[in-house]
């Protein structure tokens, strides 16, 4: 679904992301781990075209990414996003919230787009908070507002940018929740986190950066339990992450 070809990405002399070519099939849940710093967030802005590459070639679904805006909006229908902040409308309700890119992008009819908002809140498990505020919600709750609304144009692929990172501990747990079950769906999804046990037991495929550049990458068992690098030994290490 998703090719990355000696991908590089430079702000100014700074080389953000050095190189990295990476496969991520359709079904596939692909974790990023490593360092703050090392190109995570970075190469997943540039996966829906938020920053452009300066070197390599990313290419989606078959086609390379486009670099006229048009175009680049019609990809971007095809990739939810999700933030470490909510991005929500404040002055909207969490139905509302996930309702507008219904009406406004798909140009749905406003009675079925609230019933498909409807729909993706009791989704992620807030049938109850659809006239919410998203300053009457906790964190977890407005990211789970922010999955839903990026549910609701129907992507081919989930990039999910430090989902948990801005949130209570106590919160952290039911937006995992929330993105295990899409897992298990089979949403090809792309997961740039620090939560290790859930890159340990969701993704089929984990990938280590350090210093803009792939350091190591396998399945989780490889990854977790005999890694092939020291560096990854190391920080994992750090995590208090014991196998």
């Amino acid at each position: 679904m998703l090719v990355y070809e000696n991908v590089k990405k430079c702000y100014g002399t700074f080389m953000a992301v050095n190189g990295v070519s990476l496969h991520v099939n359709a079904g596939e849940v692909v974790c990023l781990i490593g360092p703050s710093g090392s190109g995570k967030s970075t190469l997943l802005r540039c996966t829906n075209a938020l920053e452009t590459i300066d070197g390599g070639e990313i290419r989606f679904e078959g086609k390379p990414l486009p670099t006229k805006d048009a175009e680049i909006r019609q990809i971007r229908q095809r990739m939810g996003m999700v933030f470490q902040s909510f991005e929500l409308f404040p002055h909207k309700t969490a139905l509302e919230n996930v309702s507008i890119g219904l009406t406004t992008v798909k140009k749905m009819a406003t009675e079925k787009a609230r019933t498909r908002a409807i729909a993706l809140l009791t989704k992620v498990g807030l049938a109850d908070k659809t006239a919410n505020y998203p300053a009457n919600l906790s964190g977890g709750q407005q990211q789970r507002v922010a999955i839903a609304r990026a549910l609701a144009m129907e992507p081919h692929v989930m990039l999910f940018d430090e989902p948990t990172s801005a949130l209570d501990p106590e919160t952290v747990g039911e937006v995992l929740n929330v993105m295990r079950n899409l897992a298990q769906e089979g949403m090809t999804m792309i997961v740039v986190t620090h939560e290790m046990s859930f890159a340990r037991r969701v993704a089929n495929w984990v990938v280590v950066f350090e210093r803009g550049q792939l350091l190591e990458q396998g399945p989780p068992q490889q990854i977790f339990e005999a890694p092939t690098i020291e560096r990854t030994r190391d920080f994992l290490g750090h995590l208090g992450w014991s196998g």
